[in-house]
């Protein structure tokens, strides 16, 4: 892994973005002093991918959920239930 100061990471962001992507990871730093370690994100396989609705049928939902402790709301905000 090497490091590239931030003028370089400027001026030849496109060329070192395409050496991360091709597994070649690298630092940033400043006045030596390293800040980001760049490196390239491994997108996710079809297995991986999180759908709406992956547990359906595995949760009940009360029917009365959204009235759920409308008492002890109301008697907060001074209200008689």
């Amino acid at each position: 892994m090497h490091t590239v100061n931030i003028h370089e990471a400027k001026t030849q962001l496109s060329k070192l973005v395409e050496q991360a992507v091709e597994g070649e990871s690298f630092i940033i730093a400043k006045a030596g002093k390293p800040l980001v370690k760049v490196t390239r994100l491994d997108a996710p396989s079809g297995k991986q991918v999180r759908r709406l609705g992956f547990m359906a049928g595995q949760i009940a939902v009360p029917d009365d959920f959204d009235r759920m402790g409308s008492e002890a709301i109301a008697q907060l905000f001074g209200e008689s239930a």
